[in-house]
C-alpha cells in the first residue's frame, strides 16, 4: 500500500488537505479568473447537482477480504496509470498559470495520469506534447470544415496524442451570468470565430471521422444513454459522459446520475470517461463501481495548478491517491477491477447542501 503521504507528512510537506490548495488558489488569482474557475451557468443548477449525483450515492464496504496490499493503478491506451483519473481539457490554462497546458502536462506526468488538451489553450498542441512524455489526448473545438478536423488530427498524431476527442456539448455558448455581471469576457472568447460549425456538427460528421482515421475518438459531452448507443453504433471509442462542470446546459443533470444510465447501454462496447464535481478519492471508488473507466478532475487540478504550478498539480494527485487507496481498502478491494455495483447504494440522503465546494466542508468552518 502506498505511504507516500505518510511520508510527506512526517516532513511536515506544506500541503496536506486538497481544501488547501483552493485556499492558495482564491488568493493568487483575480477575482474575474476565480469566479470563471469556480462559476456555471446561469442559475448553476447543474453545477449543484453534479455534487448532489455524487452525494447521493453511498458505499457499500465489505469486511475480511485480505486487503494488505491496495493498488490504485489502471490501464490508459496501453499505458500504466496510477489512478484512473485524467486532467480535463479547460480552455485558457494560462490564465491560472502562465505555464498553460504545459504545466498540465508536467504536473500529470509527474505523478503519473494522462491529460488532455483544449484546442483553446496556450501554448497550444505541440508545445504541450513536448512538455513530457506522459500520455496525453488532445480535445477540439470546431471551428472549421471538414479538413480543419483532419489537419488538426494530423497534428495530433504526428505529436504522440494518444486519443482524440470532440466536443459534442458547445452547440450553443452558454449564458455564464458572474462572467455577464461583471462584463467580464475571456480573451480567447472575444477572438472566437466560426462557432456556426461546432453548431452544425452531427453524427455524419462521426462517421466520417471513423472512416478516416485510425486515432482512438473520444465524444465528450454525452448526456443520455440514447446518444450513447448511437455513439457505439458509429464505433467511438470512448464515451465522454459530461455536462461542462455545470457551465453548458443548465438545469441538466448530475454528471453521476448520467452515467448509471449510459454504462449499462454502452456494456461494455466502448470505454468510459466521466468528469462534474469529482473530488475525493471516495468520489472515484463511486464512479468506478457504477462503469466508468476513467474520471475527469477539471476544478480541482486548476486550484493546485494556480496555487503551486505543475508541482501542486502533482502533489494533489499524491494526496487523492492516498485517500482512493484508503476507499478502497476500507470498501473491501484490492484495486479498482474489483470494484462493482454492489459496492454502492444508490439513494442515500446528502448531508451537505450541493455546491461547487461542498466537497470541503471544512472551508466553511474556517480551516
Amino acid at each position: 500500500m502506498s505511504n507516500t503521504l505518510h511520508k510527506n507528512e512526517l516532513a511536515g510537506g506544506q500541503y496536506l488537505t486538497l481544501h488547501e490548495f483552493i485556499k492558495v488558489a482564491k488568493l493568487r488569482l483575480n477575482p474575474n479568473i476565480w469566479d470563471y474557475l469556480i462559476g456555471g451557468t446561469e442559475t448553476e443548477t447543474t453545477v449543484a447537482r453534479n455534487r448532489m449525483a455524487i452525494d447521493t450515492v453511498a458505499l457499500r464496504p465489505r469486511v475480511l477480504t485480505n486487503v494488505a496490499n491496495v493498488s490504485a493503478r489502471v490501464d490508459f491506451f496501453g499505458h500504466d496509470i496510477r489512478l484512473p483519473v485524467f486532467l480535463c481539457p479547460v480552455g485558457s490554462l494560462e490564465s491560472f498559470e502562465a505555464g498553460g497546458g504545459a504545466s498540465a502536462a508536467l504536473g500529470a506526468h509527474g505523478f503519473g495520469v494522462p491529460f488532455m488538451l483544449s484546442s483553446v489553450s496556450q501554448p497550444g498542441m505541440e508545445a504541450a506534447a513536448a512538455a513530457s512524455d506522459g500520455p496525453r489526448v488532445f480535445q477540439l473545438y470546431v471551428r472549421g470544415d471538414a479538413t480543419f478536423i483532419d489537419e488538426h488530427v494530423k497534428r495530433a498524431v504526428d505529436s504522440g496524442y494518444d486519443a482524440f476527442a470532440l466536443t459534442v456539448d458547445t452547440a450553443h455558448y452558454s449564458r455564464r451570468e458572474r462572467d455577464i455581471t461583471k462584463r467580464f469576457v475571456k480573451t480567447w472568447r472575444a477572438a472566437n470565430t466560426g462557432m456556426d460549425h461546432q453548431a452544425a456538427l452531427n453524427w455524419d460528421d462521426v462517421k466520417r471521422f471513423k472512416d478516416r482515421h485510425s486515432i482512438p475518438l473520444i465524444l465528450k459531452g454525452i448526456g443520455t444513454a440514447e446518444d450513447a448507443v448511437i455513439a457505439v453504433e458509429h464505433g467511438v471509442d470512448v464515451i465522454y459522459v459530461s455536462n461542462h462542470g455545470g457551465r453548458q446546459l443548465d438545469h441538466g443533470r448530475g454528471s453521476l446520475d448520467v452515467l448509471q444510465e449510459v454504462a449499462p447501454a454502452v456494456a461494455g462496447r466502448a470505454k468510459i470517461m466521466v468528469d462534474g464535481g469529482f473530488s475525493r478519492g471516495t468520489d472515484i471508488v463511486k464512479a468506478i463501481a457504477l462503469g466508468a473507466d476513467w474520471v475527469g478532475l477539471g476544478r480541482l487540478y486548476l486550484y493546485a495548478l494556480a496555487a503551486e504550478g505543475a508541482a501542486g498539480i502533482t502533489r494533489l494527485l499524491e494526496i487523492l491517491e492516498d485517500e482512493a487507496i484508503k476507499a478502497l481498502g476500507l470498501t473491501g478491494v484490492n484495486g479498482f477491477a474489483a470494484l462493482n455495483r454492489g459496492h454502492v447504494h444508490i439513494g442515500a440522503p446528502p448531508v451537505i447542501t450541493p455546491d461547487v465546494h461542498s466537497a470541503f466542508p471544512l472551508l466553511r468552518q474556517g480551516y
